[in-house]
């Protein structure tokens, strides 16, 4: 899935924001409500792979999020909107995963994955 920050302002260019955000984005696999495989939380946007947990559906799980890691910046961060992607295989993951974290290294941010903070993947 990706979510995009509101009119594309890089809010997480400001470590304290990602922070803050990859600490909600966690909470949400303590809370049950989705199993984070991998993500990456690029100045602009999230792109998140997870499996969704049994008690709420996807676009509720990601409305929480959405809310309350807004709350704890303190401010309107995301669009309203989101694009999600099922995947078919467990195959088919481990490969998302992997495109998922090289965002960073594609968009000329850090030379390795290892180098950008914002990011993990059950699989590395």
């Amino acid at each position: 899935m990706t979510i995009v920050t509101r009119d594309r302002i890089a809010f997480f260019a400001d470590l304290q924001n990602a922070r803050t955000t990859v600490l909600t984005l966690r909470a949400a696999s303590d809370l049950g409500d989705a199993e984070t495989l991998a993500y990456v939380l690029m100045p602009e946007h999230l792109h998140w792979l997870m499996t969704l947990g049994p008690h709420r559906p996807l676009h509720r799980v990601v409305h929480a999020f959405k809310s309350v890691s807004a709350h704890r910046v303190g401010q309107p961060v995301w669009q309203r909107s989101f694009h999600d992607h099922a995947m078919r295989t467990d195959e088919d993951c481990v490969a998302a995963a992997r495109y998922i974290i090289a965002n960073p290294v594609r968009r000329g941010l850090v030379e390795r994955v290892g180098d950008y903070p914002h990011w993990d993947a059950v699989w590395l």
